[in-house]
């Protein structure tokens, strides 16, 4: 055989054998799968030197004493993720525009990734600008990257008509915003929930039907039915990226976690679930995500972040919601914190299909 054949031979040989390693280990990974580990090399970023921590996430700035929730790695059951490099990230994405849309969740992960991106340029410009209805932009100028969060609860139309505040279930009329991004990070789930003084509306309508009240899973079920079909009919795939954040859990109820009394809270909980199990079951509203982005024929990302979320009931602000520490928020997370891990699990999104 001929030296040129032969290197022509081992090049293929390599490349095949490259090609199996990568398709072996997207097929075989399930990011979303796995458990908690202790790493000294953690938090991504240090809270107090971002700008964008975000006054009720910002625990160690509130006054929260131990440390240790911000030391935690989320490691996927038989592989490895790549380690977040917000400067990659920023070079693939050099130009480009993530658009974060949801409640005050997706508000938790916007600061989160903010921070990120700047704890590895920390010099980079940037500014700032908020618009009437909810929508925060930042620009970091270096790289033309914009981060946007606009804040839409239920992403259906919620409207007042004669004094009264109607959820319409089946339709969208907000939607053009989000038509521009590149990337694009919908969640919806916790405000379906609200009832009494904090329910934002007053009646449900579905075309010419009208409801005092629904099952409330059942509601976010058509709700979310409506979003993907607005997705499926009005994004360009060619040109953005759907992603949808899976349902980020509470912690007001010790005895899920196998905690003796419903008294017991996140409040001065300081370390992980062990395992990749939580005790306390599944989400409602986990199955009806599940299904509806089955039923999607537009590509949609779950960032399924649900299982290693409710694993760290250390992770909440709790009573370092601000300064005075008054009330107790079990439903947000610390940035530094879990939303850096749904972060870093996006970025992973993009990054392994990448490493062949």
């Amino acid at each position: 055989m001929r030296f040129l054949d032969l290197i022509l031979l081992v090049i293929t040989v390599s490349s095949c054998f490259l090609s199996e390693v990568c398709s072996s280990l997207l097929n075989g990974c399930d990011l979303f799968q796995g458990s908690w580990v202790y790493d000294e090399s953690y938090p991504i970023y240090d809270s107090s030197k971002c700008p964008f921590v975000g006054g009720g996430f910002d625990c160690q700035g509130n006054g929260r004493p131990d440390n240790s929730y911000l030391k935690y790695r989320w490691s996927p059951s038989g592989c490895e993720i790549p380690r977040f490099d917000g400067q990659d990230f920023l070079k693939r994405y050099e130009g480009k525009s993530i658009m974060f849309v949801g409640d005050s969740l997706s508000h938790n992960q916007w600061r989160s990734f903010s921070c990120m991106l700047h704890a590895a340029v920390p010099n980079m410009n940037y500014t700032e600008s908020a618009e009437r209805g909810g929508m925060f932009y930042l620009n970091f100028t270096d790289y033309k990257v914009s981060l946007v969060f606009i804040r839409n609860v239920y992403l259906v139309d919620l409207v007042v008509e004669n004094s009264e505040r109607i959820l319409k279930i089946d339709t969208i009329s907000s939607g053009d915003a989000w038509k521009n991004a590149d990337v694009a990070i919908f969640n919806t789930w916790h405000w379906w929930l609200h009832t009494g003084r904090l329910q934002a509306w007053d009646k449900i309508q579905e075309g010419n039907m009208t409801y005092k009240d629904l099952d409330r899973v059942v509601a976010f079920e058509k709700g979310l039915t409506t979003w993907s079909k607005w997705v499926g009919q009005n994004i360009n795939h060619q040109t953005t990226q759907v992603y949808y954040l899976g349902i980020s859990p509470v912690h007001y109820n010790g005895t899920e976690w196998g905690s003796p009394g419903r008294r017991t809270t996140c409040a001065n909980q300081t370390e992980p679930i062990g395992g990749s199990v939580y005790p306390g079951g599944q989400i409602s509203g986990q199955p009806v995500v599940q299904r509806v982005l089955s039923k999607m024929t537009s590509p949609v990302y779950l960032l399924d972040v649900t299982l290693l979320s409710q694993l760290r009931k250390d992770g909440h602000p709790s009573q370092y919601t601000n300064k005075e520490h008054k009330g107790l928020d079990c439903s947000h997370w610390c940035n530094a914190g879990v939303p850096d891990t749904w972060n870093h699990l996006f970025y992973a999104s993009i990054a392994l299909p990448n490493l062949c």
